[in-house]
């Protein structure tokens, strides 16, 4: 089964040649490596077709400047692989990782895509590792909540069915585009895994879209999760609550910054309950007695008091 790697590149010349070695480095087979040029001032694009001329895998793709999505998109139009994976060209991934991973794919022609193991903020005391058990989901929103992929709707560690795309773009919105485009592509999926082996090196940025979002950039993910909440509006299930708490904590960061209020209601109060923080309790409590509006003030004056 042969995969597509995807790895736009923009202002990265010294982590480059990191993740390109992490790639070619790896000992399975079949593979195409796409490098997305994506109208990069540094000296990448000269890298890149360096790279070009000393492994015959390798693609390279020179556009103008249009953001990580599009740079994907550029790809995902000439990609021939089964399967499809993107990397970050300021990232890296563990050699063995995909393998490994396409082995269970091989084993499991019915899964649509595996999800692997991702060290979040590489190289910082903020690292953690996310590593998920080995499961097989056939349920979307029980993947979604139960296995909180919410939290992690990162496309980096994932690889897919390159038919999931027929048809489907990464959306051109203002960042976070993977919150937007899991969804959609679990709209098409009737079977996904989870897996424990390879890992994902998620470097840290302290200037990255993570760290640094603006108010336009949080409430792009903030328009991610509403666009998803309706499917559990209401719902008694308490995965479901803590979804809808993860959006009300990014519409109060969002209104922070500026933002209009867009959150809607839960579909009934939210519940107090032990295993919850303290503060996330508090929280609960001053939505249901004061509501959103009140809640959001009352965090955005705390941040000003804290600056």
């Amino acid at each position: 089964m042969k995969l597509s790697i995807i790895i736009p590149i923009y202002l990265v010349e010294g982590t480059l040649d990191r993740c390109i070695e992490s790639v070619v480095g790896q000992d399975y087979g079949s593979i195409e490596i796409i490098l997305v040029d994506d109208g990069s001032p540094d000296s990448c694009p000269q890298k890149c077709d360096e790279w070009a001329q000393r492994d015959a895998r390798i693609n390279v793709i020179h556009k103008a400047n249009g953001g990580l999505s599009d740079a994907r998109n550029a790809a995902l139009d000439i990609a021939t692989g089964d399967y499809v994976t993107f990397i970050d060209s300021d990232d890296y991934i563990a050699p063995g990782t995909l393998r490994e991973n396409m082995r269970v794919l091989a084993d499991h022609p019915e899964l649509d895509f595996i999800e692997y193991p991702i060290l979040v903020h590489a190289g910082s005391e903020k690292a953690y590792l996310f590593k998920p058990q080995p499961q097989v989901y056939t349920d979307m929103n029980r993947y979604w909540l139960q296995g909180e992929a919410f939290r992690h709707t990162y496309a980096c560690n994932k690889i897919f069915r390159r038919a999931l795309f027929s048809g489907l773009r990464f959306p051109l919105v203002p960042a976070f585009e993977d919150a937007h485009m899991l969804p959609m592509i679990l709209d098409r999926c009737t079977s996904i895994a989870t897996s424990s082996c390879g890992t994902y090196y998620y470097t840290w940025n302290p200037d990255g879209i993570t760290v640094s979002a603006n108010g336009t950039k949080t409430q792009a993910l903030l328009d991610a999760y509403r666009a998803v909440l309706p499917r559990f509006k209401g719902s008694d299930c308490p995965e479901a609550e803590d979804f809808y708490l993860q959006a009300l904590n990014i519409q109060m960061e969002a209104a922070a910054k500026g933002m209009p209020l867009s959150l809607p209601p839960f579909g009934r109060p939210l519940r107090i309950a032990r295993r919850h923080s303290l503060k996330t309790n508090a929280k609960i409590f001053i939505l249901n007695l004061l509501g959103l509006r009140a809640l959001c003030r009352i965090y955005r004056l705390r941040v000003k008091s804290e600056k």
